[in-house]
This record gives structure tokens, sequence and C-alpha cells, in this order.
């Protein structure tokens, strides 16, 4: 049985947020994570759509207009505490939402630091254990599934795909986003108690 996927939180509702893109690949995707712990896709545009961008359904080549659209839209209707974004092929566009957002909300989080990535992947495996609840988005979902662990020296790991198509663009988004929450709360962002379950 699906699992239901439930709506967005209202506009002006505290968030931190994470992105993690591509440009012809990868997915592109971006997440949200509210002070208590609820992570979810924002739906953007007259359609509603969800912040996770598959190229094949978009001839090819992620859709920049639509990201940046997506992201105008979350500012505009949420209260943006953070926003951690891994610049690979993004750096122009983190440095203009930084422009127009504020650079002490936007924040560029680069994935490909191995010591940085373990520690951020083990405290959102940590935190999905009492701290997270979520939306149910079906797409984080099997991003999440796909997950492989691959070792790092140190003793360490950081998460890759098994195969090309399996993406998992989606579950990096949001430990980005649980980082920026994490670090947001660590700095005086307030906390709420709230229920909270994990992800199967």
């Amino acid at each position: 049985m699906p699992t239901l996927w439930l709506p967005n939180p209202p506009a002006g509702t505290p968030i931190c947020a994470g992105f993690d893109g591509s440009d012809n690949n990868d997915h592109t995707a971006l997440r949200c994570e509210t002070r208590d712990g609820f992570q979810f896709t924002p739906r953007y545009g007259p359609d509603d759509r969800p912040t996770i961008w598959n190229p094949a359904l978009w001839g090819g080549q992620i859709p920049r207009g639509e990201v940046r659209a997506a992201v105008d839209h979350i500012f505009a209707t949420y209260e943006v505490a953070r926003l951690y974004a891994d610049p690979h092929d993004w750096r122009t566009e983190i440095g203009e939402w930084a422009l127009e957002h504020g650079d002490e909300h936007v924040f560029e989080w680069a994935t490909n630091r191995p010591r940085q990535m373990y520690e951020s992947i083990r405290r959102f495996e940590n935190d999905l254990k009492s701290r997270i609840t979520h939306d149910g988005c079906p797409i984080t979902q099997a991003h999440m599934d796909n997950c492989r662990k691959v070792p790092k020296p140190g003793d360490s790991y950081v998460l890759g795909k098994p195969n090309d198509h399996q993406k998992i663009d989606a579950a990096m988004a949001s430990i980005l986003a649980h980082e920026a929450a994490a670090d947001a709360r660590a700095a005086g962002w307030e906390d709420v108690d709230g229920r909270m379950f994990c992800f199967s």
C-alpha cells in the first residue's frame, strides 16, 4: 500500500532547505525541513509540480528556469533560515540566489568532501530514528531506497548509486536540508516538539 503524500506546510512556516543539482544526467532536487523536523518536497507553479526534476522528462536537460522559479517560490512562501546547495554545475545560480535572498540564508555546501559528507550522513541516519518526519514523497522514498554506502578511508563512507539509472539525488537534498536545519538550530533557531516517524 503506497504511503500517503502529505501536503506542504502552510505559507509562512519557518524552514531550511537542501539542494542537489545536476545538468543533464542525474536528477536535481530541492527538499525542505521545518523546525520540528518535518521534511517535505515543495510543490511550485500552477500545476503544483514537485521540486525534483528528471532530465529525461525535459528533453535531456535540467530546466534551470523551472529550478529558479521553484527557489523563488520557497523564499516567497516560507521563512527560509538556510539553504544549503551543492555548487557542482550550479555555482552561478547559487551566487544569484545569495544576492536575491541574502548570503546569510544561501550557502554553498559541497557534497564531494568525504569526511564532511560522512558526518552529515551519520547525523541524518541517527536522527531518522526519532527526530525526522516526512511527507511520504514517493520520489524521495525511491531515492532513499537506492542509496548504497560506498567505503572511504578512515572507516567512513559516502552514498552512491547502485547503477546509473537508480538515482539518489532527493536523498542527498534531504541530507543537506537536515544539515542546514541542524546548523540553524545550533545557531539559535527555535526547536519545536512534534510527532516523529521514520522512512521505512
